[in-house]
């Protein structure tokens, strides 16, 4: 049972501190100091692939690269850093469009709730949270 929990605080640590690091990256970027970002979506490094790749990498630690649980959690890993670049980074430039369509539309301006732009992730910032959430697997301690 130790483990499992050591296992939930190393992830939660790589989502903390990408969330963290979303603010001086934010800053470098837009030249701006965002502290929403810490509880936004998008951004640099993707939190989401973060809490999974230290994840995966603490199970390998824990269970070996041979363990079933391994490999679930590699495809688990795959699959939502393809989701962040893919379908949630598509989402969000849909959100542009029809925001964009809706401003300059005077029957839409008045129902008009903006949507969500910033949904997913570039493939550098999905890099980024793999990077971090490989350091943080290797180095915290289980």
């Amino acid at each position: 049972m130790n483990i499992f929990h050591n296992l939930i605080s190393l992830s939660l640590f790589a989502l903390i501190a990408a969330q963290v690091l979303k603010i001086p990256f934010g800053f470098i970027i837009n030249k701006k100091l965002d502290f929403s970002s810490i509880i936004g979506t998008g951004g640099m490094p993707s939190s989401h692939s973060a809490f999974i790749v230290s994840l995966t990498v603490g199970i390998a630690r824990v269970s070996g690269i041979d363990s079933p649980v391994f490999a679930l959690s590699f495809v688990f890993a795959s699959i939502v850093m393809y989701d962040a670049m893919g379908i949630r980074r598509a989402a969000g430039e849909h959100a542009k469009l029809l925001n964009s369509i809706m401003s300059t539309d005077n029957i839409f301006k008045m129902n008009h709730k903006e949507l969500k732009e910033l949904l997913g992730h570039t493939p550098f910032e999905v890099l980024g949270g793999l990077i971090l959430g490989i350091i943080v697997g290797l180095f915290y301690p289980l």
